[in-house]
């Protein structure tokens, strides 16, 4: 295993509804509703898939940081979460790069800081080092037994300069990048041009794709090819 690794994405969405579409359409098992996040302001459900989860939160305050996110440009790729190897190294790269950690927390299984969104761009990333690693306690106490047969294999983000948004990203996570993407065991994360410095895109690698995009059609879900939009994200099916 190298690090970082992926292990979670994140959807803002302005319904709890989304978190009943992931779960029905992609046929996930039931999510972990983390009451910790009321500290941000939010509800959500975390999906586990493989060792890695899908989260959707939902803003219950018009001040919490997702539901003005959403004010900005909608619903969509809100945050993505690597586990690092050694959190004290991570925090001591990224003050010196002058990014800004906006939350901290040290607890006996998991230590992790987010980092500030304006001072990376596109997301929040949150850099976390689970006791012993391979654990997820944002995932819940039993996320082994809920785990659904898949994997996150990539995301993509946009930017009016993606070279320049790449270099943050490899900066703060100590990442190797390739061409226009971030190489990790776990897939891609690849910058694109666009108009916004945004979380467009998550990839899902799943045992029963076809099933997946038939059950989105039947729920009215946008289906193009072999991607499912949900709150704004691109699912891209493998």
């Amino acid at each position: 295993m190298t690090f970082p690794r992926l292990r979670q994405l994140v959807i803002a969405s302005e319904t709890t509804d989304t978190i009943d579409t992931l779960k029905n359409v992609f046929g996930l098992d039931a999510p972990f509703p983390d009451p910790g996040v009321a500290e941000f302001g939010l509800v959500n459900g975390v999906f586990a898939i493989g060792d890695q989860f899908l989260e959707v939160v939902v803003p219950t305050v018009e001040t919490a940081p997702a539901a003005r996110f959403m004010a900005r440009s909608g619903p969509g790729g809100y945050m993505a979460i690597f586990e690092v190897e050694d959190l004290a190294a991570t925090r001591a790269r990224v003050d010196r790069l002058g990014i800004r950690r906006v939350w901290d927390i040290d607890l006996e299984d998991i230590a992790a800081s987010h980092l500030h969104p304006a001072d990376l761009g596109g997301a929040i990333v949150s850099v976390d080092q689970p006791k012993p690693a391979g654990e997820w306690r944002w995932g819940g106490p039993d996320w082994r037994q809920r785990s659904a047969v898949g994997r996150l294999v990539g995301a993509e983000l946009t930017s009016p300069d993606p070279v320049r948004l790449m270099a943050r990203w490899a900066s703060a996570l100590g990442a190797a990048g390739s061409g226009n993407a971030l190489k990790m065991d776990d897939g891609d994360i690849v910058f694109s041009k666009g108009e916004a410095e945004r979380l467009v895109a998550f990839d899902l690698s799943l045992p029963d794709a076809d099933r997946v995009l038939a059950q989105a059609r039947e729920a009215g879900l946008e289906v193009d090819g072999r991607s499912v939009w949900v709150a704004g994200v691109e699912m891209r099916l493998g």
